[in-house]
Order: structure tokens, then C-alpha cells, then sequence
């Protein structure tokens, strides 16, 4: 059954660029207010003047952040409707030889912060009967090397949702995963321009996996989410068959194909990797941006604006 989102609350966070910022831009058309959570004041900013939202600059890693930010949210509206758990990162290099910070940070951003952002909005969620949608991946069916931090946080995010979506449905509370493959942001131009193992990987694989869709397809099947609440989304829908056939994509004789072309791209992704000199993506905001008016330590995740 469709629901209109007229007047209902969302609190999406990775708000500020790519997957977010498209969700919250298509949401507030069809008459959502928004709450935008993300690491970057500078986009954050103009985003919510654009679309009459809130914002805050919370980190969600860190839980008396995301707390703050919900007050924060509650002080504005009153109430949460729904939540786009959004936010995420991709790390580079292999387990062998990358940094091992930047890979930690990619399941602490991926999946602790699904958990933290969960805990947050929950009480509130229940008090509205609402819908939490978190973004996993095509990555939680399929394990490519070179993403062992981004494959296990997606596979985890997955189930991590099955489970919650158990323990709230007394409550009236819907929860649904988000299968995302390669969608064209920043998170995903950034890889293919800084390793071009990466993108002539890319360029072997069979669709759905190896094809890339637009960040407002994308956006419009979340949007459709929030309005179905559904339990499971695709993009594109081809995905789904990764889902049904997961078990053959994780034999030992897809692993036999993949281990064949990982002989000659694995090294030159690791030399790519170690020329690059970082473990994140030129776009990839990892700390709450200074404000320009430099106030008292926690203002930005203690207040909101508007």
C-alpha cells in the first residue's frame, strides 16, 4: 500500500552528496520534511535552505552525536517518520597490504553506524509506527577482492536489518534493506579515477554488477521505499537474481573465476594503492567540517539549523 509522504518527517543521513542528497531532494517533492545528517556544513547548508530542511553536521559513528542530532530533529518537528540510514564509505587496498585504519573505518562507518544511527531513531520510530530503510549493497550477495571491509559492513547491514526488522514489527514498525550495485556518485567515480584496476574490473563483469545506474534512479527507488515501506529494494531490480542465486555466486566455482582474474588485478591494485598514498576517496568525508564561525566544541551537533 502507498503511503504519501506529505508532511512526514525523514532524517537521512550521508545527506550532504550522491545517494542522500538525491533521496532528500526527491523526498521534499513529494512533500517530506527533511532532517539531513552528514559530515560536510558546506553542502549541508544550501541543501536544506534549497529544500526548507534542518540539518546537522553529526558523525555516525559516534552516538552522543547521533543522539544530539535527534533531539535535534525532535526540537524542530516533533516527531520521526522514517529514517534513510545512508551513510557510508569504501575504503582502498586489500587486507595484506592496505591501511588497516581506513579499512577498520569502513565497517565502523558501514555498519556500527547503521547500529548507532538504529539506536538513535528507534524510540521515535516506534512512537510514529515508522519505517527505517538501511543501505546495504549488491556487495552483501557477492565478495570481490579488494572490498573485504565494504563486502563484510554490507553483508552485516543486511542481516543486522533481517533481525531489527523482527524485534520492531510488534511495534508497528517497518524495516527494509537497500541492494544498491554501482551507482554513479562520487563514492563510486572516485574508485574507478584512482584505480584503474578497479575500473577495468568493473568493465568484466557480468551486469548487474558490472553495469553503473544513475544516482536519481537510484534516489527514486528509495523514495518509492519509504512510500511502500518495503522490505527489499533493488537497483537496479536485476540485482534480485544476486539475491535468489547468492549461493551460487559464493560457490567454489564462482570463486574459481574470480580467482583467476584476481592473479593479475589484486597486485596492480595494490601498487595503485600504495602510488595513491591514502585509503579513502578524494570525496570522502570522514570528520565534521570546522564551522566558519569556529563556535564552542559541539555546536554543530548539538543545534540545528535552518
Amino acid at each position: 500500500m502507498k503511503r504519501s509522504l506529505d508532511g512526514q518527517v525523514v532524517l537521512v543521513t550521508g545527506a550532504a552528496r550522491g545517494i542522500g542528497e538525491h533521496t532528500a531532494r526527491q523526498a521534499a517533492a513529494r512533500g517530506a520534511r527533511l532532517a539531513l545528517v552528514g559530515l560536510e556544513p558546506d553542502r549541508l547548508e544550501p541543501l536544506a535552505g534549497e529544500l526548507g530542511a534542518v540539518w546537522f553536521a553529526a558523525d555516525v559513528t559516534d552516538q552522543a552525536s547521533m543522539a544530539a542530532a535527534v533531539e535535534g530533529v525532535l526540537a524542530a518537528y516533533g516527531r520521526i517518520d522514517a529514517v534513510v540510514a545512508n551513510a557510508g564509505v569504501a575504503s582502498r587496498g586489500t587486507m595484506a597490504t592496505g591501511d588497516v585504519e581506513a579499512l577498520v573505518r569502513t565497517v565502523e562507518v558501514n555498519l556500527v553506524g547503521v547500529m548507532r544511527t538504529a539506536a538513535a531513531c528507534l524510540p521515535h520510530l516506534i512512537a510514529a509506527r515508522g519505517y527505517l530503510l538501511i543501505v546495504a549493497s549488491a556487495a552483501a550477495y557477492a565478495a570481490l577482492p579488494g572490498m573485504a571491509p565494504y563486502c563484510a559492513s554490507k553483508a552485516g547491514v543486511e542481516h543486522f536489518g533481517n533481525a531489527v526488522r523482527l524485534e520492531v514489527a510488534h511495534h508497528g514498525v517497518a524495516v527494509g534493506t537497500a541492494h544498491p550495485s554501482w551507482i554513479d556518485t562520487d563514492l563510486v567515480r572516485d574508485a574507478q579515477d584512482d584505480l584503474p584496476s578497479f575500473k577495468e574490473t568493473l568493465r568484466r563483469l557480468p551486469p548487474p554488477m558490472g553495469s553503473t545506474t544513475s544516482v536519481e534512479r537510484c534516489a527514486a527507488a528509495f523514495v518509492d521505499a519509504l512510500e511502500r515501506r518495503r522490505r527489499k529494494v533493488f537497483v537496479p531490480r536485476s540485482v534480485m537474481l544476486m539475491y535468489w542465486f547468492r549461493t551460487l555466486l559464493n560457490s567454489r566455482l564462482a570463486e574459481k573465476v574470480l580467482e583467476s582474474q584476481a592473479r593479475r588485478s589484486v597486485p596492480l591494485m595494490e601498487e595503485q594503492v600504495r602510488a595513491l598514498g591514502r585509503g579513502f576517496g578524494a570525496h570522502t568525508a570522514l570528520k565534521p567540517a570546522p564551522s566558519r564561525h569556529e563556535p564552542e566544541p559541539g555546536f554543530i551537533a548539538n543545534r540545528y539549523h535552518r
